[in-house]
């Protein structure tokens, strides 16, 4: 059986945060990166376009402090919840070829 590799969990970076680490909007902040630390990829960006979405204009930025997710991976979250464009795969969150090399395929011989 593959073991699947947790993601780790990611510390806001907001200011509220910062100087009221105890608040409810830090306790907020956290079950926000607790549950993005169980998802893969696509329902991790997914799971954020929503919570953009959800929001106001000044959302966005908020939310790349919360998370750490890029700007170009909350909008395609984004746009994946508002024109959903085919079914999901099954099995597979990449396509074929997708991701990182290797490690034994990466190493230079000198």
């Amino acid at each position: 059986m593959k073991k699947r590799r947790r993601s780790s969990l990611h510390a806001c970076q907001c200011a509220r945060c910062e100087v009221h680490p105890y608040s409810a909007v830090a306790k907020e902040h956290r079950a926000i990166n607790r549950v993005l630390a169980t998802l893969d990829e696509r329902n991790r960006r997914r799971f954020v376009g929503l919570l953009a979405i959800q929001g106001n204009q000044g959302n966005l930025q908020r939310l790349i402090e919360i998370t750490g997710l890029s700007w170009n991976t909350i909008r395609r979250g984004q746009e994946e919840i508002e024109q959903p464009r085919r079914a999901p795969r099954r099995g597979r969150i990449r396509q074929v070829g997708g991701g990182r090399k290797r490690v034994e395929k990466n190493i230079r011989r000198f």
